[in-house]
């Protein structure tokens, strides 16, 4: 009898990784990812390069929680990782350069962004 209560225990406990994606890892919920509004202020002054450095933040934010979960390898991360700093790094090249991002800059961006989410929301 104490055994089937262990049992009946144990299956009803809510795990850690029954929770949705989404619910772990924001990034990967991408229609709310492209409606994000990025804050202006400081250096940054275009609302379209606020929007892709707030999803690399937490696409940023979301690597780490994955590796912690050992969802991703150090090297897969550190790899993640690198490609995130390369594309925020891009955008605010092009800011520099002509002053805003167009949409197709932006989609672009994104796109990319969506590629690297895909990588840590697929395991």
């Amino acid at each position: 009898m104490k055994v089937l209560l262990a049992i009946a225990l144990v299956l009803s406990a809510p795990s850690v990784n029954a929770q949705p994606l989404t619910q772990q890892f924001p990034s990967c919920d991408l229609k709310a990812q492209h409606a994000l509004k990025g804050a202006t202020g400081g250096t940054v002054k275009d609302q379209r390069q606020a929007h892709i450095l707030m999803r690399g933040d937490i696409l940023r934010a979301d690597l780490g929680t994955a590796r912690k979960a050992r969802r991703l390898t150090q090297a897969n991360a550190n790899r993640l990782y690198k490609r995130v700093e390369t594309i925020k790094a891009a955008a605010n090249r092009y800011i520099r350069k002509q002053g805003f991002l167009s949409a197709s800059d932006v989609a672009s961006y994104d796109r990319l962004l969506d590629a690297l989410t895909t990588q840590v929301c697929r395991r």
